[in-house]
């Protein structure tokens, strides 16, 4: 039928792509010799609307990131009455606004994105009491990028002492995005300095905040099996998911 129209984001074949990530995600723990099922897959939802999001969620998958922050308020509401989609955790993956940190503390478990003392002393004042604490990395800027957020390496540790005083969130550890373009082995070496990142916070914080740092966000659809092999322990993944953004 030539005015026949189809479904934009077809369940069926979202469900294929999502099992095609798991399988490679299997099998990149599998080489590195990682334990099955050490690596969380986070699927990059922003600007896919929510019924994309209710087809993978339907298909399994539990954990989804946003970057704008209204756009997310706005789709956590809409999947919550959607049948089938059962209890979600959402990541805010994007930068942080201090006009914006109120519905991020509000309706976020995880913030991948914490950069400045300030974002984290707003968030952790206004979590709300009755929610678990906000689950919080550090973000780096691993390649030094001037136009990209995230702290310094060498700024990490001080950062990281502040904020595992702050009632309302709990530091598991931390984020990057290496510089766009890099060969494969320029991705394995940001890694791997993240990774060095992760071990020297550990040696540097006390007790029960140390042995919480347990975390290492990197790795998205094009360079995700470098970074498992580098330590990840969680993979941001978009557009292997849901396609291209238009």
């Amino acid at each position: 039928m030539c005015n026949a129209k189809l479904e934009p984001y077809d369940p069926a074949t979202l469900a294929l792509r999502l099992d095609a990530v798991c399988a490679r995600i299997r099998t990149a723990e599998r080489v590195a010799g990682r334990p099955p099922g050490s690596v969380a897959l986070i699927a990059i939802s922003k600007t896919f609307p929510p019924e994309a999001v209710a087809a993978v969620a339907r298909a399994g998958q539990r954990a989804f990131g946003e970057s704008y922050v209204q756009e997310a308020v706005d789709k956590i509401a809409r999947l919550r009455s959607m049948p089938g989609t059962g209890p979600l955790q959402w990541h805010f993956i994007g930068p942080i606004q201090s006009n914006k940190t109120r519905p991020i503390a509000e309706h976020f478990d995880w913030v991948q994105s914490v950069d400045r003392i300030r974002i984290a002393q707003r968030l952790a004042a206004q979590r709300p009491a009755d929610r678990a604490p906000l689950q919080a990395l550090i973000e780096v800027n691993i390649s030094g990028e001037a136009s990209k957020g995230g702290v310094a390496p060498s700024e990490v540790a001080g950062l990281a002492q502040e904020i595992v005083r702050l009632p309302g969130l709990r530091l598991r550890g931390l984020m990057a995005i290496p510089a766009p373009g890099l060969p494969p082995a320029g991705q394995r070496a940001a890694f791997g300095r993240l990774r060095a990142l992760q071990k020297e916070l550990r040696a540097a914080l006390d007790g029960p905040s140390a042995a919480g740092i347990d975390t290492l966000s990197m790795g998205m659809s094009g360079d995700f099996e470098t970074a498992i092999a580098e330590g990840a322990t969680m993979v941001r993944i978009g557009t292997a998911i849901f396609g291209e953004r238009a």
